[in-house]
């Protein structure tokens, strides 16, 4: 379940080369993975190649930076495990 305004990335650009344009370095795609009967909150935000364990519940507003294991529930920015279901 998706909650309003909540935003899936799977790309980012590319910015280590600091003699080259942000613009110039393209972008990364990376997938991400929803796992079954997950709810994730009115305006979270979840970003490229994060993945979301079955089960998880993500609060509204979090953002999601790193992989989170199933049965959690966590909520922040960036978004912590507060506890298991």
């Amino acid at each position: 379940m998706l909650g309003p305004g909540v935003k899936l990335f799977s790309e980012n650009h590319v910015f280590e080369d600091i003699e080259t344009t942000i613009k110039s370095q393209g972008v990364k795609r990376e997938f991400l993975t929803i796992g079954d009967d997950v709810w994730i909150g009115s305006g979270a935000t979840i970003t490229a190649g994060v993945s979301i364990g079955s089960g998880s519940v993500i609060a509204a507003g979090s953002v999601v930076t790193r992989d989170l294991p199933s049965n959690s529930v966590a909520a922040g920015v960036p978004a912590k495990v507060l506890r298991t279901r």
